[in-house]
């Protein structure tokens, strides 16, 4: 089981030392795209392996827990690996007719894949010191991705993005390091029984609280979340789409692994905190989308939004609360990461992001109009698709614990995402182009117009089938949400005998 837990995290270091190589040709564009094909293969060999098993570990090196480096999935962080694959296939995909001979050259390919070793191995690792490590990889290479097209905007969106992720790390580390100090151990599953032994419950609140706050500013939640929108419309779409889809989730990954197994002792207020900033992420995000004129500012706030919800999840900590939380992981990133693929398409056509300086995409493109229909209306819960189904779990959780405002606010926010979503489509759409320009798809080269509408297309049919065939999705995430409740596998694998 070692190759398979291991593979998924090295393959794309590889590809990114190639891509790195060869970065003066489209070679590294093609590297890149091996890589990424191979790993979607990993990553579903891996899946099976955790549905046969359960959960699997491996120990590198031989080193027993929780002495070694620990590589562990379960249900969630399987799922977790596969998606990025399927990101990382598209977005290299998308990429190709995007990222040029400069950025290419700059290595752009080598740091994108660079950025997907780092959210693999955040999401297979089985203690917080190389959960931290990942955040490092993770941050390196998304800052390069970000000033790589050489932009103002972009430098300027970069340094404050990464000055507020330094921050994050620095609480991370120092309550790590804490940890360590209090306990002896930083192995996840060690955590579980060192944490509920310390006989200082109020240092490990105070160690929790910090963490809530370092994977808080990694998943943008309120009041932390004022990083993204000012960076996220910046990059190259192909950068925006990856971290929209992927670089909040591994900070929701981080709270919900951290507060279902480690910090459990004190939910009363961990929860209750969570629970609050759940609501104030969902609100807030959701009214500065709608004050937004800009296609990638709107999504930007609107990833803010519905982090929110996958927080919910986590605060509510029910059996449904949480399957609703993995289920609107795995469906936000792909419906999220389509929508910024989209907004590319839709400025190489239109010649601007402005939404009152494009229009006329609904006549000359109708094609695009649908498939941003499909996921625009999901991201809003409409039925029967994807958005609609995690949604519906998280609202009914929130009434069977009879948290009638937190229902309501769940509610509204959809309701202006819907006012969002009718906003661009009515800006970039329905009305006409104000210069007259007539965005036809059929003027993109064929090579491009494949390239682009093919991932776009495919994600949109992911969505459709996750929409129209729920069943074994929700299964699968309510299998995932009682992992997290009663971790005794998770453990019992990572540390064999150990009590």
């Amino acid at each position: 089981m070692s190759w398979l837990l291991a593979l998924p995290v090295m393959l794309p270091f590889a590809a990114a030392a190639l891509a790195f190589l060869t970065r003066r040709s489209r070679a590294s564009a093609y590297a890149s795209l091996a890589g990424a094909l191979i790993s979607l293969i990993l990553a579903l060999m891996l899946l099976q392996a955790v549905i046969e098993n359960g959960v699997v570990a491996v120990q590198m090196s031989a080193w027993p827990a929780p002495f070694g480096i620990t590589l562990v999935a379960d249900y969630l962080a399987a799922a977790m690996v596969l998606i990025t694959a399927i990101i990382s296939l598209g977005v290299t995909i998308w990429s190709m007719a995007e990222i040029g001979r400069k950025s290419r050259a700059y290595g752009w390919y080598g740091l994108f894949q660079t950025l997907i070793g780092g959210v693999t191995g955040a999401f297979l690792t089985g203690d917080l010191f190389n959960l931290y490590v990942w955040f490092e990889v993770m941050l390196i290479s998304s800052f390069g991705l970000l000033v790589i097209s050489g932009r103002r905007e972009a430098t300027d969106g970069a340094v404050k993005y990464v000055t507020l992720n330094l921050i994050s790390t620095v609480l991370f580390l120092c309550a790590a390091g804490l940890l360590y100090g209090a306990t002896g151990t930083l192995n996840m599953a060690d955590l579980r029984a060192a944490v509920a032994a310390h006989p200082d419950q109020g240092l490990m609140t105070v160690i929790g609280m910090m963490l809530m706050l370092a994977f808080g500013l990694k998943a943008a939640v309120f009041p932390l979340f004022f990083w993204l929108p000012a960076s996220y419309h910046t990059p190259h779409y192909a950068t925006s789409a990856v971290f929209a889809g992927l670089l909040t989730k591994v900070g929701v990954y981080a709270l919900i692994r951290t507060f279902t197994l480690i910090f459990v002792g004190d939910q009363g207020l961990t929860h209750e905190i969570l629970l609050w900033c759940a609501c104030l992420t969902m609100l807030t995000g959701v009214l500065g989308a709608a004050a937004q004129s800009d296609f990638r500012r709107v999504l930007s706030f609107h990833i803010v939004s519905q982090i929110g919800y996958m927080v919910l999840g986590l605060a509510l900590m029910t059996p449904l609360a949480l399957a609703g939380a993995v289920f609107y992981l795995l469906h936000h990133i792909v419906v999220k990461a389509n929508l910024f693929l989209i907004a590319g398409l839709a400025r190489r056509l239109t010649g601007s992001s402005d939404l009152y300086r494009i229009g006329g995409l609904w006549r000359y493109a109708p094609l695009l109009g649908i498939l941003f229909l499909i996921p625009a209306f999901s991201l809003a819960g409409f039925p029967p698709l994807s958005g609609f189904w995690a949604k519906y779990l998280l609202i009914r959780a929130s009434l069977e614990l009879q948290h009638w405002l937190v229902a309501g606010i769940a509610l509204l926010v959809g309701l202006l995402t819907v006012y969002s979503m009718t906003k661009i489509m009515a800006e970039a759409f329905w009305k006409a182009h104000p210069k007259g320009i007539e965005p036809r798809l059929s003027r993109l080269s064929g090579a491009a117009l494949g390239l682009m509408l093919g991932p776009v297309m495919a994600l949109t049919l992911m969505t459709l089938i996750i929409g129209f065939y729920p069943a074994p999705f929700i299964a699968f995430a309510e299998t995932a949400a009682a992992q997290l409740l009663d971790p005794g596998a998770y453990i019992t694998t990572v540390l064999g005998a150990r009590p």
